[in-house]
């Protein structure tokens, strides 16, 4: 026994090292799986938890549950372990393994890329945090002296969102500059996790939202035989770049950049109010609007299968409040799995972020617009669920 527990965490180890480096939007989740010892045949027995214990953690990351017999299929063979790689599981680690009586209990630790395209959490909206842009080259917005676009932009998005957007629900921030440009610039990437997780945090927000506006500048030659600015129709360029992370684990989960052309049908010494109609009903401000269309398509794609994820906010005996609402799409009713965080270390050093999936569910019996209040249905306690884990509807 104990050779066959080594050989599987070597081997899972060298998978772990070739998959987690091509999936940045993985997640490691921790759970249990229990089957019985039947005619002795303790391997067959074992296949069984894992496939329990593998099932539970796909459907709570929000992958395909028809996935588990496509992983690990042939999972045992003799003393070792074979694990077949799909687009929904990249590693497992066997954890623990508990034999009592005719059952056995196997702890086991997935790295889950959630598959596309299988949608769990349609009926739930993802809170998202959006930020002020920022203009990587702050000289080209003198022509028309619009510096305010860094805001003007992000607000008109947030207004598409608000009308369009059937899986988000959206608030802003827009008196400071966060730090993510400089970070991002300079590739601090775990510099960048803390600067995610900590507005996550504070703004009780599943995935928050950066942008850049990377060019603002003209065409080099008019579209017709006027002199410069003559009759005010150059050409004027808008690139953009958009990146959403998750406000929990960090991670980068979408990056798109866009980028347009359209006339600037204003003189040139003219200061261009960029929250106006004016400015917005012209052909650039058209132009913007038709791209922002697409950026709120871009995000609901990216975001509408993902599993809607509360904090948990208090708890008390077999009762829970955590940060998912009326306005989130929640209702009575509803039943939600715990997660606990818990980060750990691999034998290199390297520190990944995780969840171990509790065995309670809890169901929702109050309401407001920004929380619920939910029990376990039994009364039972909840043993190591605490305030800034998880609830997690999939």
């Amino acid at each position: 026994m104990r050779h066959w527990f080594y050989s599987f965490i070597i081997a899972s180890l060298l998978l772990s090292l070739t998959f987690t480096s091509t999936s940045a939007s993985s997640q490691w989740y921790e759970t249990q799986g229990h089957a019985s010892i039947d005619d002795d045949d303790i391997a067959v027995a074992r296949n069984k938890a894992v496939e329990n214990a593998l099932k539970k953690a796909l459907l709570v990351a929000g992958a395909s549950v028809s996935s588990v017999q496509q992983v690990i299929n042939g999972l045992l063979t003799q003393d070792q372990i074979s694990i077949r790689a799909s687009g929904s599981v990249n590693a497992i680690e066997l954890v623990d393994e508990l034999h009592s009586g005719n059952l056995i209990t196997v702890t086991i630790r997935a790295d889950i890329f959630p598959q596309e395209k299988k949608c769990f959490a349609v009926n739930f909206k993802k809170s998202l945090l959006l930020t002020k842009s920022h203009l990587v080259n702050r000289e080209q917005a003198n022509i028309g002296k619009i510096y305010p676009i860094d805001t003007a932009i992000i607000k008109k998005l947030e207004k598409h969102l608000t009308a369009d957007s059937n899986f988000t629900y959206s608030r802003s921030i827009f008196n400071s500059k966060t730090e993510f440009s400089r970070l991002n610039n300079s590739l601090e990437g775990e510099r960048i996790k803390d600067l995610v997780r900590s507005l996550g945090g504070s703004t009780d927000s599943q995935y928050i939202l950066f942008s850049e506006i990377n060019d603002l500048s003209f065409e080099d030659q008019a579209t017709n035989s006027w002199q410069f600015w003559q009759q005010g129709i150059y050409p004027r360029t808008l690139s953009l770049s958009f990146y959403l992370y998750s406000g929990f684990s960090g991670d980068l989960v979408w990056q798109k950049d866009y980028q347009d052309t359209a006339i600037w049908s204003f003189t040139k010494r003219k200061t261009i109010d960029v929250n106006s109609i004016i400015f917005w009903q012209s052909e650039y401000g058209s132009m913007i609007n038709n791209m922002l269309t697409q950026v709120t398509k871009d995000i609901d794609e990216n975001v509408m299968c993902e599993p809607s994820k509360g904090k948990i906010l208090q708890v008390n005996g077999n009762k829970i409040t955590f940060n998912l609402g009326r306005d989130h799409g929640v209702k009575i009713g509803d039943e939600f799995t715990l997660l606990h965080a818990k980060d750990f270390n691999s034998n290199e050093g390297k520190r990944y972020s995780g969840f171990n999936i509790s065995p309670y569910k809890v169901k929702v019996t109050q309401l407001t617009r920004g929380t619920a209040i939910a029990h376990t249905p039994d009364n039972s306690l909840f043993g190591n669920i605490q305030i800034n884990d998880f609830a997690v509807r999939y």
